[in-house]
């Protein structure tokens, strides 16, 4: 469980209620220190508050989606530096489109794959980059990109991660605007360097460990994100140096779903993680 400043604030303005809900026998498996002690302010007996991180750290790729990527380069889209804008909403993909025609003035070959949050803005953001006069494909085209292609639409549902495994840097979005940014972990997992805006709050924990610890950057526009592309594909070890710094992280932090089976066993009668075992 995580807990928000904003929903503290309101939960105790409900406290006696609150504080009786919460005494009913109720163990809380609390993502981090800081949630325990807002749980704990609200009536959560300390005793029965557990911290037992994340669970999203213990993701593992799919062991087929790193050849997903690989096919992909390989079959559509070309060696090339690419770099993906993940999750974009109204709004970002404007600078998304900016950022990479000052890039390619730096990076002429460059690559921007661009994936839109929702399907129903597709049609949209075809027509922005069509408006633009970018040349283009999109995931649904099925056709190989040549030399001259310079952003790639991935116009498809439940591809995201192929994306990120086709790609050398991943801008997550839904962060340049107060959306409040979307899943850093899934394209840490595949040692990719991380661009972020700034509106990070759906997931500040994990961002903020990412952006401390050197795996993730903070960019606030068009011309951070240029520049930050730009010293990025310029320096494969650069790459691999903040990749890294990704999968140390995860590594450090897995380990929450084993806590939280042994924290499920006794109110079961058993040990989760045994019972896991024997099936």
């Amino acid at each position: 469980a995580r807990i928000s400043p904003k929903s503290v604030r309101s939960y105790r303005r409900l406290l006696p209620l609150i504080r009786r809900t919460l005494s009913h026998g109720i163990i809380i498996a609390a993502q981090t220190e800081t949630d325990a002690r807002r749980f704990i302010s609200v009536g959560a007996d300390p005793k029965r508050t557990r911290v037992t991180g994340n669970i999203k750290f213990d993701i593992e790729p799919d062991t087929d989606l790193r050849n997903r990527g690989r096919a992909l380069r390989n079959d559509i889209l070309g060696e090339r530096l690419i770099w993906v804008a993940a999750s974009t909403h109204a709004g970002e993909d404007e600078i998304m489109l900016d950022a990479h025609e000052r890039l390619l003035e730096r990076i002429p070959d460059a690559l921007l794959l661009l994936v839109p949050r929702h399907p129903n803005r597709f049609a949209a953001v075809e027509n922005l980059v069509r408006a633009r006069g970018f040349r283009y494909l999109k995931r649904t085209d099925q056709k190989r990109c040549d030399p001259s292609t310079q952003v790639f639409l991935g116009d498809t549902m439940g591809e995201l991660n192929t994306f990120y495994a086709a790609a050398d840097i991943a801008f997550v979005a839904g962060s340049l605007t107060p959306i409040g940014g979307h899943n850093l972990i899934e394209p840490a997992v595949l040692g990719l360097p991380i661009l972020t805006g700034p509106h990070v709050f759906n997931s500040q924990d994990i961002a903020e460990l990412f952006i401390e610890q050197g795996a993730a950057v903070v960019v606030s526009d068009c011309f951070e994100l240029v520049d930050q592309l730009e010293k990025l594909g310029a320096s494969a070890e650069a790459r691999a140096r903040a990749g890294n710094k990704g999968l140390e992280i995860l590594d450090a932090n897995r380990g929450a779903l084993a806590r939280l089976f042994d924290l499920l066993g006794p109110l079961i009668g058993e040990p989760v993680s045994r019972r896991r075992s024997a099936e």
